[in-house]
């Protein structure tokens, strides 16, 4: 049995008197012990996805269908006193921005001896010092805990939370854009101390990330999404070596290589507007390979590998598309303009 299992899982926002469709449709599971990255545009429904999983979602979203199976507890229909008990100490998260996480009035010590004694039966004293333990594993001096959070660097507020996520040892820690407004060598130190974490404790991770060097270097596999839907799924080389849906190739190509002379190339056009969600294929306005059947119909995911799945109606014509795709002429097919907006466009066939 999974760790966690989604299944059917839809979200709307209330926008005045529009919905927004944030996240559509999403079934998906992480296996004990393994890491999965979710990847995809800002906007995607990465963040929502994950904090619809934890029910920290603001009051204007309502759950429409779904089911979130964490244990074998449904965290969806779970009262919210045991839904307490089970966030944190055995399904924590660490935050996209530790700059807005950490209470400025708080030193680090309080706010760390907090989230120990909320959970655990133990004395001011033993949580105190396991605080400083805690510092110590990601890479901070036990001083830190009389500082307050104004006091602290960006990188060094990161691995205080970092440590609170930690603090009472989750079966499942979910690191939402952690190296974020972070430079290349803090954002490493973070990276490392997550995995040096994932090996010492057995720990199972969701990473969320725009960035597809940090998924490649740290997760077992991945899923991607586009306008609130899953559209591809699978081992993390799979997915890199040989994406087998347009838009997964083009975030691929837009990532600059470090060897070789291509370019990075962008993906024309803008992420559907889901207070009017496309009922075609979700990528379609922004997509050279495009034909009328994906403006007919979603297409279904499809097993098309060892445990690689794409919802995509060309999806086995993708060994030529991928060649075609490095060609920064393919993607103006797509007419900037109307791309996400259901316009008309030139579709390469």
């Amino acid at each position: 049995m999974p760790l966690l299992d989604v299944r059917n899982l839809n979200v709307v926002f209330r926008d005045g008197a529009a919905t927004v469709a944030a996240v559509r449709d999403v079934s998906f599971d992480v296996e004990r012990g393994e890491c999965l990255g979710v990847i995809g545009e800002s906007g995607s429904g990465k963040t929502t996805l994950v904090k619809a999983v934890l029910r920290l979602l603001p009051r204007t979203a309502r759950y429409l269908s779904g089911e979130v199976l964490f244990a074998g507890h449904d965290l969806l229909r779970l009262p919210l006193a045991d839904l307490r008990r089970i966030r944190w100490k055995r399904l924590a998260m660490m935050p996209q921005s530790a700059m807005n996480s950490l209470n400025p009035v708080l030193s680090v010590g309080t706010q760390l001896v907090e989230a120990i004694r909320t959970h655990e039966r133990t004395s001011r004293a033993e949580a105190r010092a396991r605080a400083a333990t805690l510092l110590e594993m990601v890479g901070l001096p036990a001083s830190r805990l009389e500082a307050f959070p104004h006091e602290l660097s960006g990188g060094t507020k990161q691995r205080v939370c970092l440590a609170m996520a930690i603090a009472l040892n989750p079966d499942l820690l979910i690191a939402d854009e952690p190296t974020t407004a972070l430079d290349v060598v803090l954002q490493r130190h973070i990276l490392d101390e997550i995995q040096a974490i994932r090996r010492q404790f057995g720990v199972t991770v969701m990473l969320i990330s725009h960035d597809i060097s940090v998924v490649a270097e740290n997760c077992d596999r991945v899923l991607v999404m586009y306008g609130g839907r899953v559209v591809e799924t699978g081992p993390t080389r799979s997915i890199l070596d040989r994406p087998l849906h347009p838009y997964t190739i083009g975030l691929r190509n837009a990532f600059p290589q470090l060897e070789g002379d291509r370019q990075a190339i962008s993906i024309p056009g803008q992420a559907p507007d889901l207070r009017r969600p496309p009922l075609e294929c979700v990528f379609a306005a922004r997509c050279p390979m495009a034909v009328d059947a994906c403006r007919s119909a979603q297409p279904p995911s499809r097993q098309l590998g060892p445990d690689h799945r794409a919802a995509c109606w060309r999806s086995d014509e993708m060994d030529s598309f991928r060649v075609l795709a490095q060609d920064p002429e393919t993607w103006m097919h797509v007419a900037p303009a109307d791309a996400g907006a259901g316009g008309t466009r030139t579709a390469r066939r």
